[in-house]
């Protein structure tokens, strides 16, 4: 377990998957990351690579070759390196080794980086093609929010503020594929009002939002979070049936429709990466 630690907040975070397992402000004495009951679910804020979601019967083709994977990618289960480390910043890299090409037949450097700024955890991907050919991933993030946060709050006291949209479109789920079928979300005044019984059908998954800010906030006090993301296509937005999280998750790739081919060269949400290439995203929390 690495920690980081400044003035204003603390983190930890494991060197298995490269995981955020901890996130603590000082200022206000609350920690502000899911706990990690496995009752409900058992991580805090995996990595998604080199897919996100789930395959067609959890297979992909590539040059004629069928390939299993299981949903979200491998990347959470192993060891990564640590590159770098100081009081306030940690580098975790991954690539690929005997056991990746059997399911990905790839050459790839995935980095993490960790780097506090006030109270603010930023939380940057790097992707780098190492091998010979062109390099098809996804890539997505998956942390959970501890809700409620403080002890005189509920989990129907809660709700996410959206800096730009008014109404949201997500497109509903089969058996962790995505459908044909559309809901909208109005949103009153830019908020969604958390509620368990939204995520019973599993996640919220949006094409189109056009925020890159949401904050967690709440009827009771004026504790809360600001989640900032940029470039990231797609979004989800999920619970376990009735737990105490939500999950913020900017993506870039998306889970295969039910209709898919199963090609992985014309999948929805993937990314093509020349060989020495290098792909980087971000997204950061401010804790208040």
């Amino acid at each position: 377990m690495i920690a980081l630690e400044n003035n204003f907040i603390k983190a930890e975070i494991a060197t298995k998957g490269a995981e955020l397992q901890a996130l603590f402000s000082k200022d206000t004495n609350i920690s502000y990351l899911w706990n990690g009951d496995k009752n409900y679910w058992g991580k805090h804020s995996p990595v998604l690579f080199p897919i996100v979601g789930a395959l067609k019967n959890d297979e992909y083709i590539y040059q004629d070759k069928t390939y299993k994977m299981s949903r979200h990618g491998f990347a959470r289960d192993y060891d990564f390196k640590v590159e770098q480390i100081s009081a306030h910043e940690a580098v975790f890299t991954l690539t690929e080794n005997d056991e990746t090409l059997k399911s990905y037949p790839f050459c790839f450097e995935l980095q993490l980086r960790y780097k506090l700024i006030e109270h603010k955890l930023n939380v940057t991907y790097k992707v780098k093609n190492t091998g010979e050919q062109e390099l098809l991933f996804s890539l997505g993030a998956h942390p959970a929010f501890a809700v409620p946060n403080t002890a005189d709050t509920n989990y129907s006291d809660y709700f996410l503020a959206f800096n730009e949209d008014e109404k949201l479109i997500h497109w509903k789920l089969e058996n962790g594929l995505i459908t044909n079928e559309r809901e909208t979300l109005n949103l009153s005044r830019h908020k969604l009002k958390l509620k368990h019984d939204l995520f019973y059908d599993d996640a919220l998954v949006f094409k189109t939002m056009q925020s890159n800010c949401i904050s967690l906030l709440n009827t009771k006090n004026d504790f809360g979070l600001h989640f900032h993301f940029e470039d990231f296509p797609y979004f989800g937005i999920w619970a376990a049936k009735d737990a105490s999280f939500i999950c913020l998750e900017p993506w870039c790739g998306i889970a295969d429709s039910i209709n898919h081919n199963q090609q992985l060269n014309v999948k929805e949400g993937i990314n093509k990466l020349a060989t020495s290439c290098n792909w980087e995203r971000y997204w950061e929390v401010e804790c208040f």
